[in-house]
């Protein structure tokens, strides 16, 4: 795919520039896990941490649709860092949709001047970790796996279930408070330098002013878009995958395949097979791009309508996502498997590890189950229902 010429100061000039400096180790670091320590520095540097953050708090106020843009930018080299980095924006986000502006505004201003990065320890469905009552706070204590980014974050996305009488509860807090530890516990096969392992809370102080209260979370249409800015954020992750799997395969074959024997083509780039499998990687991508972009522009659309957007809004989104997601799940899946066909058998060395690609829009794309997705289209092409709002619809 072309790129357009871009102002040098652009965002997405700034991400084209980050990930040409993050493809050259990325195979090493895939190789070696842990955190891209040096990466994320690059991203506090760049100023694209603020993205999403409004102008008048100091951000650069950018759209949903270019945000996801440069997460795929970041993602067709390096999906570990696209993860953290689109996390970063989904954190944001949910602080702003959760909490009351009096919170998230100072938070937004000291995270474009500190250069704060943000961390996940919220996993809803881990409920080993409990909120006690303590003066005008609470003490948040238990463990928490998948905690993506955890590890060199300044700040982070906690939650806990109310002791004794359930309900959650979700808390900005700092990383480095007493009692929070971040454990490098993260050795999964793909996406090896997300660090999403565990964190223990030991007796963490939360106060009242960090808690996200009003209007708390998947309160209204609006809140709800949470859930749904992380399903587009995973479907933008898996499409970056599969284009950069599709030009790495690409780059492959224009220098290095060789022609097999039985072929009757004058070069292996002309082998009628070759060109076969090509087309239908264009053709998935292509389709998985419009649905992405589609979804994008609805997103922005549905977050400029504020607490004005209703149920019918938000559940129509909730399907267009939907599909996205499911398209560049399954599309995804078979292109990063599929480009050895063209690559041929030399092309499975592990100093090469093409099947990074793979490895990462696997370990990815169980975030959730797909078949859930489709139970959901499926309801609403039979029955007229839209998804019903939880963290994961």
């Amino acid at each position: 795919m072309t790129s357009q010429p871009l102002a040098p100061d652009s965002p997405l000039a700034i991400a084209r520039e980050l990930a040409g400096r993050f493809a050259r180790t990325a195979v090493a670091r895939d190789q070696q896990g842990g955190t891209p320590k040096a990466e994320r520095d690059a991203l506090r540097d760049s100023g694209l941490l603020g993205l999403i953050i409004p102008r008048e708090f100091g951000g650069l106020g950018e759209s949903w649709s270019t945000t996801l843009h440069i997460v795929r930018e970041l993602a067709r080299v390096d999906s570990s860092v696209a993860h953290v980095f689109a996390f970063q924006h989904l954190l944001l986000a949910t602080a702003q949709l959760f909490g009351r502006p009096d919170q998230w505004q100072p938070w937004f201003e000291q995270t474009v001047r500190e250069r704060w990065f943000w961390g996940n320890a919220l996993n809803p469905l881990d409920t080993r970790t409990l909120a006690t009552p303590d003066g005008d706070g609470y003490r948040f204590h238990g463990d928490k796996s998948f905690c993506s980014g955890a590890t060199d974050s300044d700040m982070l996305l906690a939650s806990a279930l109310r002791a004794g009488q359930g309900g959650l509860l979700i808390a900005v807090i700092p990383t480095r408070r007493a009692g929070v530890h971040i454990h490098q516990d993260w050795d999964n096969i793909g996406q090896r330098q997300t660090d999403s392992g565990s964190a223990r809370f030991e007796q963490v102080w939360v106060g009242a002013d960090e808690l996200l209260l009003q209007p708390g979370p998947l309160s209204t249409p609006r809140a709800c878009l949470r859930p749904l800015i992380a399903q587009l954020i995973l479907t933008n992750i898996y499409l970056g995958i599969a284009e950069g799997a599709v030009a790495e395969a690409r780059r492959y074959t224009l220098e290095q395949r060789r022609l097999w024997p039985a072929s009757l083509a004058e070069s292996a780039n002309k082998d009628p097979y070759t060109l076969l499998h090509y087309g239908e990687f264009q053709a998935a991508l292509e389709g998985a791009r419009l649905l992405a972009d589609h979804a994008g522009q609805q997103l922005d659309a549905a977050w400029q309508q504020g607490d004005a957007l209703d149920e019918a809004g938000r559940g129509q989104l909730a399907l267009q996502i939907a599909a996205a997601k499911v398209h560049a799940s399954r599309s995804g899946l078979d292109l990063t498997s599929r480009i050895f066909d063209v690559t041929g058998a030399r092309a499975t060395s592990a100093a090469l590890r093409l099947d990074r690609f793979w490895r990462n829009l696997r370990v990815h794309s169980l975030h959730d189950p797909l078949d859930y997705k489709l139970q959901e289209l499926g309801d609403w092409a039979l029955n007229g229902q839209y998804p019903t709002p939880s963290f994961y619809s």
